[in-house]
């Protein structure tokens, strides 16, 4: 009887080893998807704007790469910032078989940016000159859209950082050409379909930065000329010093000017111009400066929108 007890003793004690491994070995595979999820759910991209102080603070960083995107090149050879490589902001723009202006595909901007030296792990630094900021605001944009991570725009641009003191050189910078691995950020834009289906619904605001006479359908340029029903008219320029537009103001006047317009954070924000390409500042001014949750571009824009039959709105903004 005593050996019998023993047996069973020894029986239920290694029972339990083995409920107690196979539960470790459980939590043990269990685990690593757990880490593996988390450490790809990359964290969302960031883009600032940075003083010529910044800049010459970064003057030893090796991962960061620094675009000069004016748009004549002779600019670019007479004076640049150290280590800049200069890629024209119209080289990332082209006609797409729909639309005589549209941003190239996902592998061609990967290739113009690989080309400039722009990794995975750049730090990239964007600016145009002072005769506007949009240049740089819209490659930045590019770039958060193919996901990359750390980005930055000099406010002042070109002249502004010449200004300030700032170093410049006539030197052509040595760097390696870069293959980087991009993916597509299909949640910072909407699409016409969704522009027509976002319409009208509450708590959703267009934001409309073109000059007021392109917006109140005054001028005509386009198939035909107005506005989306409902759009908020910000012309571009009022985010930026008169003296210099590749200078913000500062965050409390821009505030102040799109509390006039009645655009506010709890808005589901869509930001919508001629080209999709000076929607960029705003977008970036409402999102990353001023933190707004939910703003978006309309790439199409009023290129794409005034071919179709969509309703369209004219006259000027009755808002401001």
């Amino acid at each position: 009887m005593k050996a019998l007890k023993r047996s069973l003793s020894r029986l239920g004690w290694r029972s339990t080893r083995l409920f107690l491994a196979i539960a470790f070995l459980l939590a043990v595979v269990a685990l690593p998807v757990t880490l593996i999820v988390n450490a790809n759910a990359a964290p969302g991209a960031t883009i600032q704007f940075v003083s010529p102080d910044w800049v010459k603070s970064q003057a030893n960083n090796s991962n960061l790469r620094i675009l000069d995107v004016r748009n004549n090149p002779l600019e670019y050879i007479s004076a640049h910032l150290p280590n800049a490589v200069n890629i024209a902001d119209a080289a990332f723009r082209g006609p797409d078989g729909r639309l005589p202006v549209q941003y190239w595909s996902e592998p061609k901007l990967t290739q113009i940016l690989g080309n400039a030296g722009v990794s995975n792990n750049s730090k990239v630094l964007v600016y145009s000159d002072a005769r506007d900021v949009l240049g740089a605001t819209m490659v930045a944009y590019i770039l958060e859209r193919l996901g990359f991570q750390d980005i930055a725009v000099l406010d002042g641009g070109f002249t502004g950082y010449k200004v300030s003191n700032g170093e410049v050189t006539k030197a052509y910078p040595k760097y390696s050409v870069a293959q980087p691995k991009v993916q597509d950020n299909p949640n910072i834009r909407v699409n016409l379909a969704q522009v027509k289906q976002l319409i009208g619904k509450p708590g959703v605001v267009f934001v409309d930065p073109r000059p007021p006479k392109l917006f109140s359908g005054e001028e005509n340029v386009f198939i035909r000329n107005g506005h989306i029903p409902g759009a908020r008219n910000i012309p571009w320029p009022t985010f930026t010093t008169t003296d210099n537009p590749h200078k913000l103001k500062s965050l409390d006047e821009i505030k102040a000017i799109l509390a006039s317009k009645k655009v506010d954070p709890s808005q589901d924000v869509i930001v919508t111009c001629s080209t999709g390409r000076e929607a960029t500042l705003q977008y970036i001014v409402l999102k990353h400066l001023l933190k707004y949750p939910k703003v978006r571009i309309y790439e199409g824009s009023w290129t794409e929108y005034s071919a179709t039959d969509l309703p369209v709105q004219t006259g000027p903004d009755p808002i401001g």
